[in-house]
């Protein structure tokens, strides 16, 4: 998970907590990873801040 303050590689059985409005960006190496987002209060992905050059539409899912 790459954030302001640098970069955290999340494990199988770990989580990570962010904040409102804290930037981050997911990401797998090139065999996948399966992971949930729970999001408080609910998320919606018509009130995602996502960069302009963020390939994934909001609501998108990767594959």
């Amino acid at each position: 998970v790459d954030h302001d303050g640098g970069t955290v590689e999340v494990g199988a059985g770990q989580s990570v907590l962010t904040r409102g409005g804290e930037r981050i960006r997911y990401s797998c190496g090139p065999e996948g990873a399966e992971y949930v987002a729970v999001c408080l209060p609910a998320f919606r992905p018509d009130t995602v801040h996502r960069d302009e050059d963020d390939a994934t539409s909001a609501g998108e899912v990767p594959q």
